[in-house]
């Protein structure tokens, strides 16, 4: 019995080997004979493993070879901040920084030799945005969930988002793609967004449906509506979601065919001025009741000075309820690498500018303004709202929060944490439920440790965060206050007492 055992064994291993030989062989031919590739043509078989490690190689540099601080676009250092907040775990590190405090534009905050004492403290209030719309909205939480839209992330994703903006009271902003069950199932705070191809909101023939934004805007959950005419990821291109990722559902809720490209175009066909954009934003306003701004990342800026011009012209009224500015240096969505790398000015430039073109036309307190762009530790929010930001948004961050390893895999439907994926095999690793307490955490957290940041600047709660107390390193090695750098135009702050 044992001697029949090995003899087919044996037989086994001898048909294996030679299956991998005939491919081998097969492959060699293919190799040799074509000739759209010189590397296999010229080393067969062998050349193949260049694609191999090509693929892997970001995997590795990941886990073995990067410095903590050395990868793009976010750093170990940043991801693993996110994912202790995000778990509950502490944040204290010990032995020193490993951030380089050097390079140009790095910010550092003033510390205050009176710190508040914890029982000073206070959490940021509650701050109303659309004094102008018959349903105002009292956004509760500084730190809130950017737009990525279901299609581009899968079912259990948005549903743990949701269900965990809802335990951290922050809002669930929907990206383009419609208003979805999984956006509502949570209870949370909802932002719809209106892209170029007015998903969730189009008729038939693609244009605003009136009918279907009252439909939207009969949900209580959703409180504004925002819309996107640029994203960080490709500015002056409109939303890409590859046939793959469209089923009937996400169809279904966009209003257009399944298993189909879904390409936006390139800019809304019927906002084609400043004019045009304030009479959007007022016909929306005036449909849905609830406040109305816009998102754009910040290239030329010249339209902007003209934007708060007609509205002083039109009356403060007129004026979107916000605008989120969106830095340039790419998002969440899929996108050419031309865009991604070279068009658009980074929020570190563009937050600034556009708080005070805001302020110099008098409109500080007429318009909030939400930054949205690789915020996500609490030095960079802390940033920004020393910057002039009212509210500050997050889409990779979350991603993050839900479990994302970074795997570049956004445009596919690969992605081996089930979080941009429509296999329902690969959404079987995101448990909703879990995660949904691990987004909570982070909001939780953030809102912490930006307070920290506050505190040691002297101030009860993050809100109260001025230009004078951060300070950014320049090219002779000093560094010089923001508000030397970009002076306020708004009614002087009062000097800092240290």
């Amino acid at each position: 019995m044992m001697f029949e055992l090995v003899d087919w064994l044996s037989r086994l291993f001898v048909l294996v080997i030679g299956i991998i030989a005939a491919g081998l062989v097969i492959l060699f031919i293919i190799d040799r004979t074509q000739t759209q590739d010189a590397v296999r043509r010229n080393y067969p078989v062998i050349g193949r493993l260049r694609y191999l490690f090509t693929e892997l190689g970001e995997f590795f540099r990941q886990y073995f070879f990067a410095m903590d601080r050395e990868e793009m676009p976010f750093n170990r250092a940043q991801r693993d901040w996110v994912y202790r907040a995000s778990k509950g775990q502490s944040n204290t590190v010990a032995f020193g920084s490993t951030r380089n405090l050097d390079p140009v534009g790095t910010p550092i905050f003033v510390n205050c030799p009176w710190p508040t004492l914890d029982d000073e403290a206070a959490a940021a209030l509650p701050l109303t945005i659309g004094h102008h719309a018959r349903e105002p909205f009292h956004a509760p939480s500084i730190f809130n969930i950017s737009a990525m839209s279901y299609g581009s992330l899968s079912k259990p994703a948005i549903r743990a988002l949701s269900h965990g903006a809802a335990k951290a009271g922050c809002w669930l902003n929907t990206g383009e793609g419609g208003l979805s069950p999984m956006h509502l199932e949570g209870g949370c705070d909802v932002i719809f967004q209106i892209g170029t191809a007015k998903y969730g909101v189009r008729d038939k023939a693609g244009s605003l449906s009136d009918d279907k934004l009252r439909e939207v805007a009969a949900h209580e959950q959703v409180r504004m509506f925002e819309l996107k005419l640029s994203q960080g990821a490709k500015p002056g291109k409109g939303g890409i979601l590859p046939a793959e990722k469209v089923n009937e559902e996400i169809a279904e809720i966009r209003g257009i065919e399944p298993h189909q490209a879904s390409i936006s175009p390139n800019r809304h066909p019927d906002i084609n001025s400043i004019d045009d954009l304030l009479d959007m934003v007022a016909h929306i306003r005036e449909v849905t009741g609830k406040p109305v701004g816009f998102k754009s990342v910040i290239g030329a800026y010249g339209w902007l000075d003209e934007l708060f011009a007609a509205i002083n012209n039109r009356g403060p009224e007129s004026a979107p309820d916000f605008i989120t500015v969106d830095g340039g240096d790419g998002g969440t969505g899929a996108a050419p690498m031309p865009l991604i790398d070279n068009v658009g000015l980074t929020l570190r430039e563009a937050l600034p500018m556009l708080v005070d073109l805001r302020d110099k036309h008098g409109l500080k307190d007429r318009i909030r303004i939400i930054a949205s762009g690789k915020l996500v530790t609490p030095g960079e929010v802390a940033w920004a709202i020393c910057a002039g930001a009212d509210f500050i948004n997050s889409a990779r961050g979350f991603m993050f929060a839900l479990g994302c390893i970074q795997a570049m895999r956004c445009n596919k439907n690969t992605c081996p944490t089930g979080i941009t994926t429509h296999d329902p095999r690969l959404q079987k690793g995101l448990d909703p439920r879990d995660k949904a307490v691990r987004v909570a955490n982070f909001v939780k957290d953030m809102r912490k440790e930006v307070g920290i940041i506050a505190h040691s600047c002297g101030v009860d709660n993050p809100r109260q965060l001025k230009r004078y107390h951060v300070r950014l390193v320049c090219a002779d090695g000093r560094s010089r206050p923001l508000d030397e750098l970009y002076p306020s135009v708004a009614t002087p702050e009062m000097a800092p007492t240290a």
